[in-house]
């Protein structure tokens, strides 16, 4: 396939994404301080919000019946989501529904002080809730990282692939892409701007992140077959919109520099979508031979 501009783009800022958060050789602390770093709050499409971080994709879902948060960040984000909900004109207290991308520290890390803080439902798809309940200690690699831990937090609804999580009008789908964690999940939902409708997808992660075993995996054996088949489920999902637990997944930074009043959405972005996926697992597939051709 003809790598076009946009896709070395997209590439790059993969890549970047993918070594900051599958880095295992950097102390922990420093790749805290990167996760920390603040982003201007702002409006994405429709009812949604960027509320994230430099590095954290997190979304504020906005209702009348209330709202709801996908991604929790790490602990030491809290302040800076409450911070960026405020400045949207929105309150932190009116968050019902705390969503996540998937059980690792810098996702799901600040979960139990926003439960605390607002009295959200949690809901977190099945496979990843041991890991989430246990403060990152059932995680198949990171488990036994003192430094990657957190604070546990009690879900409140265990999610299934296809499940549907509703507020008020809006309901988001829960699609079980694992591999990057058992339970990761893609959000999909649909969205109305300009008097148009789009699909919206939220990607969990696609990600091989460094130190992953993908043959011979005693912890995780279907490791492999779970990346082919979350693989499959993103090829699938119709995406206008494409967002992501990181914002290097669709190149956050430079879309948002190209805000305009009365410009075009830079966020619908259809093919850099599809142009993501397909270099995630053309970077997957060679991994993987990689591993097969070690291992013989």
């Amino acid at each position: 396939m003809k790598r076009t501009k946009a896709m070395v783009l997209i590439t790059g800022l993969a890549m970047a994404t993918v070594g900051l958060a599958g880095r295992l050789a950097v102390p922990a602390q420093i790749a805290v301080k990167e996760f920390l770093v603040p982003f201007p709050a702002h409006h994405v499409v429709g009812n949604i919000y960027f509320v994230g971080s430099k590095s954290l994709g997190i979304y504020l879902i906005t209702t009348p019946q209330g709202h709801i948060l996908v991604n929790a960040g790490l602990e030491g984000s809290v302040p800076g989501i409450q911070e960026s909900v405020a400045k949207l004109g929105f309150k932190f207290s009116d968050i019902k529904i705390l969503l996540i991308s998937h059980a690792h520290f810098d996702h799901d890390g600040g979960a139990a002080r926003i439960k605390e803080m607002t009295g959200a439902k949690y809901m977190v798809m099945d496979a990843d809730v041991p890991v989430v309940e246990s403060g990152g200690k059932q995680d198949f690699f990171y488990g036994q990282r003192p430094d990657l831990l957190y604070p546990p937090a009690k879900v409140d609804r265990v999610l299934h692939d296809g499940d549907s999580v509703t507020l008020g009008d809006t309901v988001l789908t829960a699609h079980l892409t694992a591999g990057h964690t058992k339970g990761c999940t893609t959000w999909t939902m649909k969205v109305k701007e300009g008097g148009k409708s789009y699909d919206v997808v939220i990607v969990g992660s696609p990600n091989v992140n460094e130190g992953y075993k993908l043959v011979g995996n005693g912890a995780y054996p279907q490791i492999a077959s779970d990346y082919e088949k979350g693989f499959g489920v993103l090829k699938s999902l119709h995406c206008d919109v494409f967002l992501g637990a990181h914002g290097g997944y669709y190149g956050m930074e430079e879309k948002y520099a190209r805000i305009k009043d009365g410009a075009s959405n830079p966020f619908i972005d259809p093919d850099g979508y599809k142009a993501y996926v397909s270099e995630r697992e053309q970077a997957f597939r060679a991994e993987l031979a990689r591993q097969q051709t070690a291992a013989r």
